[in-house]
C-alpha cells in the first residue's frame, strides 16, 4: 500500500502548484489584461477595428447606391427617349409604306431609294411615264456613223419617233455615258447630236472599253427611274431590228412576272489572257474548259419590269464579270426567272433573214455571229434592211 501511493501527488499540492504558477505569471507580465475601450464599450481588438471602419464603408456604400440610382435613372430616361424615337420612326415608316405601291413580289424591294429620279438631256421632268417597252441602243463616242445608219433604216425619226412613244408606248434611245474629262469635245458633240435628233439617253457612267457591264446597270437604273415600262431591251448599234415584230414577240409574254428573253447560249469560259472576251475570274466557273451557265447573247435581249427593277435597286452590289451578257445572266441565275430562248432574235444576215421574211416568219433581229453584229454594219445595214425588214403596217398596226 505504501508503494502504490508513493508516486501520486495529492490534490492539495496540485491546487497549491496552480496558484503559485498563476502568481508567478502575473509577476512576469506585471499587469492584468484589460480589454480596450471605445465609445464607452468593451469590444475585442479585431471587432473594434472593424466597427471603427464601418462608418467609412457605410459612407462608400451610400455613395455607390446613390450613384447607381442616378445611373439607373439616367438609363431609364435614355430608354424613354429611345422608345419615343423608335415610335416616331415606326409611325414615319408606316406612313411611307402606306404611300408606296403594295406588292407581293419578293424581287421588288419596298424601299426604292436606290432608284433615283433623274433628268436627262433627252427631256422629261423626272416623272415616270407608262410605256410598253424601253429600248436602249448601246453606242460609243466614235460610232456616229453607226447611229446615222440606224436612223436611216429601222429607227423612226422626228415626229414618227414621238408618235411611236405616244401611240405605241415604244421608247427608243441611243444610250451613252460621259467622257472622263468634264465637258469635253466628245460630250459637246453628243449634246449637239441629241439637240438635233432628240434620241440620246445620257447615262451616269464614264465610257470605257471594259465598262460595258457597268454601263448596262446604269441603263437599267435610269430607264426604270424615267419610264414605267413592261419590258426593257438592250441592243447593240450594229444589229438590225424590226420594232413591230419585237413588240409582238414581247407582248406574248407580258402576263409573265419575270421573263428573260433572248438567244440563250452557254459558251466556253475563256481563261487565256491573249484572247478576246477573256474572263479573268475563270476560276469561279469550275475546272478549266468549263462552260458558262445559260445566258442571252449580248447583241439583243429583253427583261421584264420586275427584273429591271431588281437590277436597278441592287446596282451597287451586283458583281461585274468581264462580259456584259455573262454578268446579266449571273444576276438573274439565282432568281425565279423564266429563260425564253427565241432564235428569231438572232437571225443571220441575208440570205437567212431574207428566206424567213419571204416565208412570212420575219426576224426580230439580224446580225453575223462571226462579227458579234453586222459585219461592216455602216456599209451593209441598208442592204439587210431592204431584204429583211418588216412592212410599215407591222409596226403601226401592232396591237400592244
Amino acid at each position: 500500500m505504501k508503494n502504490r501511493n508513493r508516486g501520486k501527488i495529492s490534490p492539495k499540492w496540485i491546487a497549491i502548484l496552480c496558484i503559485f504558477s498563476f502568481a508567478l505569471g502575473m509577476l512576469f507580465s506585471n499587469r492584468v489584461w484589460t480589454p480596450p475601450e471605445s465609445d464607452g464599450r468593451n469590444i475585442f481588438g479585431r471587432r473594434h477595428t472593424q466597427e471603427r471602419d464601418l462608418p467609412s464603408v457605410s459612407d462608400d456604400c451610400e455613395a455607390k447606391n446613390s450613384q447607381q440610382k442616378e445611373d439607373i435613372k439616367g438609363e431609364f430616361n435614355k430608354a424613354q427617349v429611345a422608345i419615343h424615337i423608335d415610335r416616331s420612326l415606326d409611325n414615319s415608316n408606316a406612313k411611307i409604306q402606306s404611300e408606296l405601291p403594295s406588292t407581293k413580289d419578293p424581287l421588288i424591294p419596298r424601299k426604292t431609294e436606290l432608284v433615283p429620279s433623274m433628268n436627262t438631256n433627252s427631256g422629261g421632268s423626272g416623272t415616270k411615264k407608262k410605256t410598253f417597252m424601253v429600248i436602249g441602243i448601246n453606242t460609243a463616242f466614235s460610232s456616229r456613223k453607226r447611229r446615222d445608219s440606224i436612223r436611216e433604216t429601222w429607227m423612226p425619226q422626228g415626229e414618227k419617233l414621238r408618235r411611236l412613244e405616244q401611240e405605241k408606248g415604244i421608247v427608243v434611245r441611243f444610250m451613252i455615258g460621259h467622257s472622263a474629262i468634264s465637258n469635253s469635245i466628245l460630250d459637246r458633240a453628243i449634246d449637239s447630236e441629241d439637240a438635233q435628233h432628240k434620241d440620246i439617253l445620257r447615262l451616269d457612267h464614264i465610257e470605257g472599253y471594259h465598262e460595258l457591264t457597268a454601263k448596262t446597270k446604269a441603263f437599267f437604273s435610269l430607264a426604270v427611274a424615267k419610264w414605267d415600262a413592261e419590258f426593257y431591251v438592250k441592243i447593240d448599234d450594229d444589229v438590225h431590228v424590226n420594232l413591230g415584230t419585237l413588240a409582238a414577240t414581247l407582248a406574248r409574254h407580258r402576263l409573265k412576272p419575270r421573263v428573260y428573253i433572248g438567244c440563250m447560249k452557254s459558251g466556253p469560259v475563256l481563261y487565256q489572257k491573249s484572247v478576246k472576251y477573256h474572263e479573268p475570274e475563270f476560276w469561279k466557273f469550275g475546272e478549266t474548259g468549263n462552260k458558262y451557265f445559260r445566258h442571252a447573247t449580248g447583241q439583243i435581249y429583253a427583261i421584264s419590269k420586275e427584273l429591271a427593277t431588281y437590277v436597278a435597286n441592287n446596282r451597287p452590289i451586283l458583281h461585274k464579270y468581264a462580259n456584259e451578257d455573262v454578268s446579266l445572266g449571273a444576276w438573274l441565275i439565282g432568281l425565279e426567272v423564266e429563260h425564253i430562248d427565241d432564235r428569231n432574235l438572232c437571225c443571220g444576215t441575208p440570205p437567212e433573214c431574207e428566206w424567213k421574211a419571204q416565208a412570212g416568219n420575219v426576224c426580230v433581229a439580224s446580225f453575223d455571229w462571226s462579227c458579234s453584229g453586222i459585219c461592216k454594219s455602216v456599209e451593209r445595214i441598208k442592204h439587210v434592211h431592204a431584204k429583211c425588214s418588216e412592212s410599215p403596217a407591222t409596226l403601226w398596226g401592232a396591237l400592244i
